[in-house]
């Protein structure tokens, strides 16, 4: 048995029964690392040390027979735009590439109190502006299941390393499909929670009304156990919904009996992978076949979705970004003449170009005599982008589409489109418009054997009813199960 392909909870079970120790599997996943690292390259910062001693940590207190929580001892990885105190946190941009925080994010407290054991920092979009993880000013990584193609974005790293097995579980964060995307193309599971169900404490903002924390995970099991962890109210973020968690394991029942799934029209549309749309609606038949009902629903607004979420975003980032300016923290250009010099040539010299052409149009939208007819009306779209699945979920419990349009395609097909790579967003992107909780999972794999992401969406705050389909789903299949082969390794 490898146990980095195990999900977490095997190996907590494991753990349990002292079939292994925390330090076996630490040095396992470790010296996984130091196998494929090289390849993947999902890693910013690798901590090494740290992570040995936590998983002595935890050796000895199974010893001393205490109980140890679902994560203890488990290694994992967090997206590096998670504040993670005394470790780096570049956000993939050279303008942090020094910046270490003198304090952790919320989501990092609520992990470090169940002692898991953290391996390191993961490669990203830089600032989480992109969907391949090619605009990282550290370099691209690459997909596990064919290291010619991209791992998909912003969180690219994170679902690399889950893929690769250099990671059991990982974070990451979504503004427009950053969590889902990436998982699709990874072959992983992948939820963005719904708006305000995690704090954002501590995480480097990039769209703050859109950006959300999640899992990334080898299993719907995994999902629902890490969620239990990192949701809540959190009174440092008052964005955090102020209500109850539930235990979400015990939404992990093989049921659908009389649940209605929603097709929408909108997202089965010309210009999608057929062998995409053929998976998805296969799996959509076999949950048909274990009592849902599917039912065809209309989300008219769809089209709209990627223009609204390009100007909103963007005017969201040019605010959060203004902050980096050479002053406070941060790197700065050293060969300035004056104050207003030395700001510019820092944001020049230390942004890289999707950060700059985001930073652009944000203040073009915001910009006196433009903002009426850009931002405001891309605010007024987004209401009905939202208004759209509120009536859908009048007749049905979840949604269910495509992640992506495609399966994860080759390493600078489309960097140099920032248009064509904008419309890969199609699938993702309006769920956080209307702040709603969405799901990745395996449901098949394209001829050239790159797996496809089905996408799970629900009411706001109905995580469980997600996670039941999306368990039932992976129940009556295998795909959970299968692994990348890293060209053999």
């Amino acid at each position: 048995m490898k146990l980095y392909e195990q999900p977490a909870h095997v190996l907590h079970d494991m753990l349990v029964n002292k079939e292994i120790t925390a330090l076996q599997l630490t040095e396992a996943v470790l010296a996984r690392i130091d196998e494929v690292e090289g390849d993947v390259k999902a890693y910013l910062t690798i901590t090494h040390d740290e992570a040995i001693a936590q998983a002595k940590a935890v050796d000895e207190k199974i010893a001393k027979g205490e109980d140890i929580s679902f994560l203890e001892g488990i290694p994992g990885a967090i997206k590096d735009n998670i504040c993670t105190k005394g470790v780096k946190t570049t956000c993939a941009s050279q303008i942090l590439k020094n910046f270490v925080p003198p304090y952790n994010a919320t989501v990092m407290e609520k992990l470090n109190a169940e002692n898991p054991v953290i391996l390191g920092k993961v490669n990203l979009d830089e600032f989480a502006m992109g969907g391949s993880t090619e605009n990282s000013s550290f370099g691209v990584t690459h997909n596990p299941w064919n290291l010619d193609c991209v791992p998909g974005g912003s969180s690219g790293g994170s679902a690399a390393a889950v893929a690769a097995g250099t990671a059991i579980w990982a974070l990451g964060s979504d503004t427009g499909g950053s969590i889902r995307q990436p998982a699709s193309f990874c072959g992983v599971v992948g939820m963005k929670p719904t708006y305000g169900r995690v704090s954002r404490y501590g995480l480097v903002a990039y769209a703050s009304s859109l950006d959300q924390i999640g899992p990334l995970t080898k299993d719907v099991t995994d999902c629902a156990h890490i969620l239990n962890i990192i949701a809540g109210r959190d009174e440092m973020d008052s964005t955090s919904v102020d209500a109850a968690v539930p235990d979400y394991t015990k939404a992990l029942v093989k049921d659908v009996k009389g649940l209605k799934i929603g097709l929408p029209k909108e997202y089965f549309v010309k210009g999608m992978d057929p062998e995409v749309e053929g998976a998805v609606k296969a799996a959509v038949k076999e949950l048909e076949a274990q009592g849902a009902e599917v039912v065809e629903i209309s989300l008219p607004h769809t089209d709209y979705a990627i223009s609204t979420y390009y100007l909103i975003a963007p005017a969201e980032a040019a605010t959060n970004l203004a902050r980096y300016d050479g002053v406070s923290y941060g790197e700065r250009a050293e060969d300035a003449v004056d104050l207003v010099d030395m700001m510019t040539k820092t944001r020049s010299q230390y942004f890289g170009e999707e950060v700059k052409r985001r930073i652009m149009i944000g203040n073009y939208a915001l910009s006196a005599g433009y903002y009426d007819a850009y931002y405001l009306k891309a605010l007024k779209v987004r209401r009905l982008v939202k208004e759209d699945y509120d009536k859908a979920f009048e007749k049905v419990d979840v949604i269910i589409c495509p992640t992506a349009p495609s399966v994860a395609y080759k390493i600078g097909e489309h960097i140099s489109n920032p248009l064509e790579m904008y419309l890969q967003d199609a699938c993702t992107v309006p769920l956080n418009l209307a702040g709603l909780p969405g799901i990745s999972l395996p449901c098949g794999y394209s001829s050239s054997k790159m797996p496809i992401g089905m996408q799970i969406i629900g009411k706001a705050l109905d995580e469980e009813t997600l996670l039941r389909v999306a368990y039932t789903y992976e129940q009556s299949q295998s795909y959970h199960e299968d692994r990348a082969q890293l060209g053999g390794k």
